[in-house]
């Protein structure tokens, strides 16, 4: 079977049907080939408004549909993700120059998205609170309307369908805005998903599109929640534009997130944890294990063995042969990461691996002998970059760690996991692995960070899905009439 048996998506957005957007259309490019793939609608505030107000109007009769036929859609919607996983692929190595089995992961995390959030439609939603008066007094969460999505080129599948899935389980309507340099893989697909699986008409809507999309979705009075997830900048500017209308933003953000390496592991099993972490995905990944921080008698073994690995992976076309890194999204993001290496060295760091780059293939990069402030320490590189600084104590290490504003993801190697939790104890990050690399991501677990990398854990998990995506209300029920002296 195929998602897309016709080519309805191109040249327009979703808005319970294909249409042609008021903002005109945008190039589908592959950034391994530079080849056009198709063009995709490109929406302007006037789509946004209009899909908001659509939204507003559909989400009263799905908020109304049964929890059991809600949870129906959203088991179907997964199935759908896993019988069409390998035309899904393809356009996520066409489209967002991901490896095969970084395709395959996105894919099995977004359907278990859906079948996590076709649970959640089942959960209770409130609780019995105690009262002083003779009634009954209780708590339910109630959805809030309308939520805006907006979501990032990396790894589009799941950074939308996260918050999309749950959203419509507890019965809003989701607005979804794509990143359009992505927005097949990260928005027609879910599109042709949900609509397949029986979402009505308007409950679902994907419109890709620019800055000026965004800022509708964000201002305008029918959306109720904002949740985005892209860089630290620009995060800012979400929470400040949704503050200024009173609106909850749930901000998944920027990472620099350290790799411990202590000096009683097993240094090949650290090495090949640490490349993992950095290099998968070309480092474009808000988990990247960006920071390696490594104990001074083992740090020469480290970089030595770690330069070799990134040697030897092989960099390429994800669409012609099976490759460990495919190529970055496009020029700005590879231009970003060339200058942050070379000013690194610059500033006195040491190259021992990579730092070169052909078209869009950028090779994975190992960087020695850093100082806290060089570019690529201090700063998310978002890049397939290791950088690499050593540490004498354990008080030094936190010293490090907590210089950096970022609070993402942290991962310990050690061969004493208590003593990694006495480490993860002063290094305040949103998600912590003792014995592993810092990327990861499971539905059934919350996730988010702290600091510069967002407002904590506003995805994955009932407690953090159901607080993410409804609003608590306070009920009281009583037989009679309450009588008052007035």
């Amino acid at each position: 079977m195929s998602l897309f048996e016709t080519d309805s998506w191109s040249a327009t957005i979703f808005t319970g049907e294909w249409t042609p957007a008021h903002g005109g259309d945008a190039p589908v490019v592959s950034p391994a080939s530079g080849a056009e793939l198709g063009r995709a609608g490109s929406a302007n505030a006037q789509d946004v408004a209009a899909a908001a107000e659509r939204a507003a109007a559909a989400q009263r009769d799905w908020a109304n549909v049964s929890f059991e036929e809600r949870a129906a859609v959203l088991r179907r919607a997964g199935t759908l993700l896993q019988e069409n996983g390998p035309e899904i692929m393809g356009w996520l190595r066409r489209e967002s120059g991901a490896a095969q089995g970084m395709a395959g992961f996105q894919v099995h995390v977004a359907a278990s998205e859906c079948f996590e959030a076709a649970a959640l439609a089942s959960q209770p939603y409130g609780e019995i609170l105690r009262t002083g008066k003779p009634r009954l007094s209780f708590s339910r969460q109630v959805p809030v309307g309308v939520v805006g999505v907006i979501s990032p080129f990396n790894v589009p599948l799941i950074l939308g369908i996260r918050s999309v899935a749950p959203a419509l389980a507890v019965g809003n309507s989701v607005v979804l805005k794509p990143d359009p340099r992505t927005a097949v893989c990260g928005g027609a697909v879910l599109a042709e998903v949900f609509r397949q699986a029986g979402v009505p008409a308007g409950v679902f809507q994907v419109l890709p599109g620019g800055l000026e999309a965004g800022e509708q979705l964000i201002a305008d009075p029918n959306v109720g929640v904002i949740s985005f997830t892209g860089s630290t900048p620009a995060g800012r500017r979400v929470g400040e534009a949704a503050g200024r209308h009173l609106k909850r933003a749930h901000l998944e953000l920027g990472g620099n997130s350290p790799l411990v390496v202590l000096d009683d592991v097993d240094v090949d099993a650290a090495v090949s944890t640490g490349a993992w972490g950095s290099f998968l995905h070309q480092g474009q990944i808000c988990m990247t294990s960006g920071r390696h921080l490594v104990h001074e008698r083992v740090a020469d073994e480290y970089v030595e063995r770690l330069a070799a690995k990134a040697d030897a992976l092989s960099v390429g076309d994800p669409e012609e042969s099976e490759v460990a890194l495919g190529p970055v999204i496009d020029t700005g993001q590879r231009d970003k990461i060339h200058a942050m290496v070379t000013s690194t060295v610059d500033a006195g760091a040491k190259l021992v691996a990579g730092g070169s780059y052909e078209r869009l293939y950028y090779r994975p990069t190992v960087l020695d002998e850093l100082s806290p402030g060089g570019p690529a320490f201090a700063d998310e590189v978002f890049g397939p970059v290791a950088p690499v600084m050593r540490f004498s104590s354990v008080d030094d290490l936190a010293d490090i760690a907590r210089e950096s504003p970022y609070g993402l993801s942290l991962g310990i190697l050690t061969s004493n996991p208590m003593r990694g939790m006495e480490i993860a104890d002063r290094i305040p990050s949103g998600i912590v692995h003792i014995n592993d690399q810092t990327v990861d991501d499971e539905a059934v677990a919350p996730f988010g960070g702290v600091g510069d990398s967002g407002t904590g854990s506003r995805f994955g998990g009932t407690r953090a899905n159901l607080e993410a995506f409804t609003e608590t209300q306070w009920v009281t029920m009583q037989a009679d009439v309450a009588g008052y002296p007035f």
